[in-house]
């Protein structure tokens, strides 16, 4: 559909579609961010065993989970938003789906470290087409009063994503090959992979199959039920989207608009604790607490992700309902919930009782991921209509390499150091490391087991309670946004109705 905002002299007072529709775009749209996150962050829930497949170091694993993937999103994601500033959207968004998808049940038959980073490039090269068309058809669909609730329930997404992952991957990960093998033949489609060897696959790799092939019936409903919306429908007629932006002249409003930057930093900074937090959550619970893969999946990973769910719809309610009396609520709130998750999460890690680990992380995610939508629109709120896809792509390079490129390797990196002090704390004379301690082929005595199974969990405690601490930053560049926000929107907030 290759129409101007011309084409519907109204739209802007009342948004693109029905109510009905234009609600259920949304939900589908948050259905396939959930799914681009399913895919994403499955590995974390199924990393310890992971780590004990491929005997991985905490500081490797990091390296395998954050850099490859946030280098290839970052580097896709540009020229995708362009391509959606001038593109049908929707169609693009259906091809990535496919493709992210596809590569994620890839993973489940990666034989080794590059194999598997292979497979989550490609992941990656995927998923980089889904936020910024997504985030371009929001704003044509609703009004800019509407935006901020609209954005907080996309970004849903986020942590529904992480729910899902945690329901359906942390049970199929404690599966065992030959279970499955029974279970087909039982239904009758053993003939289907008759010829694998059952016994020997892992359940890991099965929940990778799982969980990424029904991504292509999601593609195809996209592809048959969104309609692509008139550029800048939704905007006043005087926001003109008729002409496709060259990219310098994105890049010149995006220079004039500090609040965009100052935005850009916080969420890069808040997207480097949470990528490197959940990267680790499930090893944390395992060694930690004891929990198997499933436990920490089932009583930890779904529920707290539903909780950060919460936060993000909280996030931007309250923004919406405090805009009238504070333009800038969009960036002040979330920088008020990310330092409240600070000392909830610090003392999480170190309590020794689940119930009050329980409670005081589901408090810290759901500060936390109030932040999400607000990234989203501000992004999108400093710019012309016709920018929006590219706006949104430039942030999401920053929060990509900062964030999840350099988050889970700092987490394990300092998880190393932190694991390699404890050693020699607990025995001056040692000469093992975090290397020595990992390798599988090295012989050790029963104390040195258990001076490694020590250490590895108290260097990771430390590491993520480190990390966390860096939000106080963020909050910081959060408040600075706010500074200069209400002079650098181009958006209309509060006044058209819907």
């Amino acid at each position: 559909m290759q129409t101007t905002a011309s084409d519907g002299a109204n739209g802007h007072l009342t948004g693109y579609g029905s109510p009905s529709y234009r609600h259920y775009v949304l939900i589908l749209l948050m259905l396939v961010y959930t799914l681009n996150f399913i895919d994403r962050t499955l590995i974390a829930v199924v990393a310890q065993p992971i780590i004990e497949s491929f005997q991985l170091t905490d500081a490797q694993w990091g390296l395998l989970y954050g850099p490859p993937f946030a280098i290839f999103y970052a580097v896709m994601g540009l020229p995708i938003a362009l391509w959606a500033d001038r593109s049908n959207r929707v169609h693009i968004i259906s091809v990535c789906i496919v493709l992210w998808s596809i590569m994620t049940a890839l993973c489940g038959v990666a034989i080794g470290f590059f194999t598997l980073l292979l497979f989550r490039i490609g992941v990656a090269i995927g998923e980089a087409g889904c936020t910024p068309p997504a985030n371009s058809l929001i704003g044509d669909y609703f009004i800019a009063r509407k935006r901020a609730t609209a954005l907080g329930i996309y970004s849903m997404g986020v942590t529904l994503g992480s729910v899902l992952a945690n329901l359906f991957g942390g049970p199929i990960a404690q599966m065992q090959g030959a279970d499955v093998g029974n279970w087909l033949s039982g239904i009758g489609l053993g003939w289907l992979l008759g010829g694998l060897d059952w016994a020997n696959i892992e359940g890991w790799r099965i929940a990778f199959v799982a969980v990424g092939l029904p991504g292509v019936l999601v593609a195809w409903l996209v592809w048959a039920s969104i309609k692509e919306p008139p550029r800048g429908y939704s905007d006043p007629p005087s926001q003109s989207a008729d002409r496709a932006p060259d990219w310098s002249e994105t890049f010149a409003e995006l220079r004039s608009k500090p609040s965009f930057w100052w935005m850009s930093i916080a969420a890069s900074l808040v997207a480097f604790v949470g990528y490197g937090l959940i990267s680790f959550q499930a090893p944390f619970l395992q060694r930690e607490h004891g929990l198997s893969v499933r436990d920490a999946a089932l009583q930890f990973g779904a529920p707290l992700s539903l909780l950060a769910a919460i936060g993000t719809f909280l996030g931007g309610y309250i923004t919406e309902r405090l805009t009238e009396r504070s333009p800038t609520a969009v960036a002040w709130v979330p920088a008020l919930g990310i330092a409240l998750a600070v000392p909830a999460y610090a003392v999480a890690f170190f309590s020794e009782d689940l119930t009050v680990v329980f409670v005081l992380w589901g408090i810290a995610a759901v500060c936390h991921y109030s932040y999400l939508g607000a990234q989203y629109n501000i992004g999108q709120g400093v710019v012309s209509n016709r920018s929006r896809a590219t706006a949104i792509a430039v942030l999401l390079i920053l929060v990509s390499l900062i964030g999840n490129g350099f988050g889970p390797y700092f987490v394990g990196f300092m998880s190393d150091f932190f694991m390699q002090r404890e050693l020699l704390s607990l025995d001056p004379g040692t000469l093992l490391s975090p290397e020595a301690c990992k390798a599988a082929n090295m012989e050790r005595s029963v104390s040195d087991d258990s001076l490694c199974r020590s250490a590895n969990s108290t260097g990771l405690k430390f590491a993520m309670a480190v990390t966390a601490s860096i939000f106080l930053f963020a909050s910081v560049c959060f408040l600075m946004c706010a500074r200069t926000l209400q002079r650098d929107f181009v958006a209309e907030l509060g006044q058209a109705k819907d």
